[in-house]
């Protein structure tokens, strides 16, 4: 569970820098630094546990450098502090889908009925295919 002083914490271990957004914008977009550029040190983070910590270096993400900094932009809103809180709230999704232990599969066998079925099918199926060839009167 995600403690409320969570996003405070999380602001205190991200390097935040403001660049140029592309796209449409108008003039808005050359004058304006708006795009957030959101690093936060995954290898080297006191706000994650070990779990979330390996579940997140061992996830293949591409935002994922070799150095275990994970970067994230966001700049679909016109404004820095919009775009801040986007980027913020992305992160803050990433770490609690991380943080999440699933649950081990156990593998199941199907049933007797279910074979009996499936097999009866088939054999249905068979039936028709083998009508449709030519008729020899």
């Amino acid at each position: 569970m995600i403690p409320p002083s969570f996003m405070e914490q999380l602001e205190r271990e991200v390097d935040i820098s403001f660049t140029l957004a592309q796209g449409n914008g108008g003039q808005n977009v050359n004058k304006v630094a708006t795009a957030v550029q959101l690093r936060f040190d995954v290898q080297h983070s006191s706000l994650i546990n070990e779990h979330c910590r390996q579940t997140l270096l061992n996830s293949g993400d591409s935002r994922l450098t070799k150095e275990g900094v994970l970067v994230l932009r966001a700049q679909e809103f016109r404004t820095q502090q919009k775009n801040k809180l986007a980027a913020l709230e992305r992160l803050r999704e990433i770490i609690i889908a991380a943080s999440e232990v699933r649950k081990k599969r156990r593998p199941t066998r199907p049933s007797k009925g279910a074979k009996g079925r499936r097999l009866k099918g088939k054999s249905v199926r068979s039936g028709i295919k083998q009508n449709r060839g030519k008729v020899d009167f």
